[in-house]
């Protein structure tokens, strides 16, 4: 049955009266079924940003080493010799929640045709989670899916999974965050952009064929969910590492050649984003014929052809002496090759079917006039500092307890499930560093790789929180040896159109932007999902913490000279920072008293900044063994860590702080390192030099000696103990006999 075009259509795929209002002016009439479907997902919040772009153009996006930044499928920096880093992260959250495995697999499919769209060959992968509570029944579900997903689609397709991070609340329980980065490589004189050029010029669709599989995808993921979310299962893509892995190898062979004008991968909103996108960079027109289209089901409408997302699928422009070239080329590697339609110099895309003008639309209008929001804000209401907090289980068992709690376990489960090796160039593989380590093939260069947020931190104080995500990011990555480069981000919000998710949003941004700024680590690409928001069946809502990921990279000249966080034997343990013994918003604090209370901890920027470059000079000058930066659960927890990963213990020699103990070891102060060195005297004295707060922890056993933490007061945490605590969870909530009860 064809339905009828008119407003309550429109409302249907997302289009507000005002927005079908301005379609009407437009046109000039009533659009088709087609027109409607292509209007409705370019302006979807998706793809069209029209509640963030405000801010977004806030952030800093330039430095000397940056080629590209936001505005292409993937950013693009400098990392030497020629070469050129380009990535970018990207969400794929609600089709995780209703088909956790394909809309993970097919999350890790669109960030690669991102990355390699652009004349990269993608050589790793990261992923960062967000679960609901695991005493959630359908948690351990969504969890199994998209571990499968992830793994399942990267091992296949033969890009190394090398880092990310896993987190759980109560608030990702109608709602999971799976946001997927993918970094290539490429040379900086064959980087491909998709701005269309050159009237006459074919258009070529490659790869897979196209089915009915993911329409209006872009559409479901700019609303919230509800109860039948189930429903919107046809929504979600189904992917295929195989032909992926022939599409990259397709594609980087044909850019060997001078055949590509133009190239972009059908991602969110399919055929219709990218021709659109493609001929409204390039300021040309584009007719498309979908008869030549490829498709896999029988009696497909233009209005399915346009807004399918189907995965695996690029779409290119080609110089006209080259298509025989190119066509060898596709057919060679066994996937599909059909000049689909021109570029024109009418300035609208124009689409036929059968005979039939499905659609004609005037470019401009359609991006130029795509609803921008200014929508009203509301400040986080400020949380009230933290009074006396007592202790009442001990430094021992708060220490085991936090080591097994579900943010700090060990994902040893979730990394044996990714090939974390493959293609021979990762150096330093997930948990044995605080940023993954990836050699550049063919050289010295190493790439140091992160993705870092704490979502109760924003919650609290989004500006503090949005500034911390960053600057967790550019410490991980500095305490490998890295220089910090640049960031993606994938900013993960509630429903816009409520004045706190607004405010929440606003302040992050201002707070990334600020730190971004101080650290001389510009944003170069990245990607805005909201309305992460359940519905329930009375009618009322809830929303995730709000999740600003950031994807850090940073490059070292040499890969063999960075360092992991595993402690050796007879080493200085030192601490660079100052300690205030912060406990608001801490996992301490959670996993203890089960409270999340009070403002996180400050960041200062210019001591961030101080800390690092000093860190990262002493690694570079060869004095460091090993470093970790200090983060969730506060200093014992990071020193455990150490401990844990060197199978090493050390004897704690803490002067006294003059403050408690449990603020002592478990707040989470900012901006603070732990370097394992040989002398630490002398590093101490470096330091103090700076201007910088130093401290000895004390030193490590000798070899086949102390097996434990040995505090300052005498007591003895065994590494035993420690390590079957942190290998516990995992394993145990994934049995099928049932999650674990905490």
């Amino acid at each position: 049955m064809i339905r009828q075009v008119d407003q309550a259509l429109a409302r249907e795929f997302g289009l507000t009266p005002d927005e079908y209002q301005n379609v009407l002016a437009i046109m000039g009439r009533a659009p088709s079924l087609t027109e409607l479907g292509i209007f409705s997902v370019m302006w979807s919040e998706h793809c069209s940003y029209k509640s963030s772009r405000a801010f977004l153009r806030t952030l800093p996006t330039t430095a000397p080493w940056v080629i590209h930044g936001p505005g292409e499928n993937a950013g693009v920096v400098d990392i030497g010799e020629g070469l050129a880093a380009i990535f970018k992260m990207e969400s794929h959250n609600h089709p995780s929640f209703i088909e956790p495995y394909q809309g993970a697999a097919t999350g890790v499919g669109g960030i690669l045709r991102d990355v390699f769209t652009m004349g990269a060959r993608p050589i790793a992968n990261l992923n960062a989670l967000r679960f609901g509570s695991p005493d959630n029944p359908a948690t351990r579900r969504i969890v199994d899916g998209v571990v499968r997903g992830i793994g399942g689609y990267g091992n296949c397709v033969g890009v190394p999974t090398v880092g990310g991070e896993v987190n759980f609340h109560p608030a990702y329980d109608g709602n999971p965050l799976v946001n997927a980065m993918t970094v290539g490589i490429a040379r900086q004189d064959r980087i491909f952009l998709s701005a269309a050029a050159g009237i006459g010029n074919p258009v070529v669709y490659v790869g897979s064929r196209t089915g009915r599989d993911g329409i209006h995808g872009a559409t479901m993921a700019s609303a919230e969910f509800d109860e039948d979310a189930q429903a919107k299962r046809p929504t979600v893509q189904v992917g295929d590492p195989f032909v992926e892995k022939l599409l990259i190898e397709a594609c980087l062979e044909l850019m060997q050649t001078d055949a590509i004008v133009a190239i972009q991968d059908m991602g969110a909103a399919g055929l219709t984003s990218s021709s659109v996108e493609m001929a409204g960079k390039g300021a040309v027109g584009i007719d498309l014929d979908l008869d030549a289209v490829p498709q896999r089901e029988r009696g497909m409408t233009a209005y399915e052809m346009m807004l399918s997302e189907s995965q695996e699928r690029m779409l290119m422009v080609l110089r006209p002496d080259r298509t025989e070239v190119a066509q060898a080329i596709f057919e060679k590697w066994e996937l599909d090759f059909a000049i689909i339609g021109t570029l024109t110099d009418t300035g609208h895309i124009v689409v036929r079917h059968k005979g039939r003008v499905e659609a004609d639309i005037p470019l401009g209008p359609l991006a130029e006039q795509a609803p921008l929001y200014h929508r009203p804000t509301a400040p986080t209401p400020l949380r009230e500092p933290l009074g006396p907090v007592s202790d009442p289980v001990g430094i021992e068992a708060a220490l085991v307890r936090l080591v097994g709690s579900p943010d700090c376990a060990s994902r040893a489960w979730i990394w044996d499930q990714y090939d974390s090796t493959v293609g021979g160039q990762t150096v330093r593989r997930p948990g044995a560093a605080d940023a993954a380590i990836v050699r550049v093939e063919g050289t010295r260069i190493g790439l140091a790789l992160t993705t870092d947020c704490t979502p109760r931190y924003v919650a609290a104080d989004a500006r503090t929180g949005g500034a911390q995500a960053v600057a967790e990011a550019w410490r991980n990555l500095t305490a490998t040896g890295a220089r910090p480069l640049a960031i993606t981000d994938n900013l993960n919000f509630g429903n816009p159109e409520k004045p706190e998710v607004m405010g929440q949003f606003a302040d992050a941004v201002s707070g990334m932007a600020e730190a971004c700024l101080a650290l001389d680590f510009p944003v170069v690409s990245g990607n805005v999902s909201l309305y992460n928001e359940t519905r329930a069946p009375d009618g009322s809502t809830v929303s995730i913490l709000p999740t600003p990921a950031i994807g850090g990279l940073g490059v070292l000249e040499d890969a063999a000279t960075a360092v992991g966080l595993a402690l050796a034997p007879d080493l200085d343990l030192v601490l660079i920072g100052e300690t205030a013994g912060h406990l608001g918003q801490s996992l301490w604090l959670r996993e203890v008293h089960g409270l999340e209370d009070g403002p996180p901890p400050p960041v200062d920027l210019v001591a961030e900044r101080r800390h690092g470059d000093f860190v990262r000079a002493r690694i570079a000058a060869g004095e460091v063994a090993a470093c970790h930066d200090v983060s969730d659960g506060g200093l014992l927890v990071a020193i455990a860590e150490m401990a844990m990963a060197g199978d090493t213990g050390i004897a704690l020699d803490v002067p006294q702080s003059g403050m408690a103990p449990h603020a002592y070891w478990f707040g989470e102060d900012q901006g603070r390192y732990l370097l394992a060195v040989r002398d630490g005297d002398a590093l101490i004295r470096a330091a103090h030099a700076a201007g910088i707060t130093a401290r000895k922890l004390g030193q490590s056993a000798r070899s086949g000696r102390n097996t434990g933490l040995i505090l300052s007061s005498g007591a003895t945490i065994s590494l035993a103990r420690l390590l079957a605590a942190h290998a516990r969870f995992f394993p145990e909530f994934m049995d099928p006999a049932g999650p674990v009860k905490r």
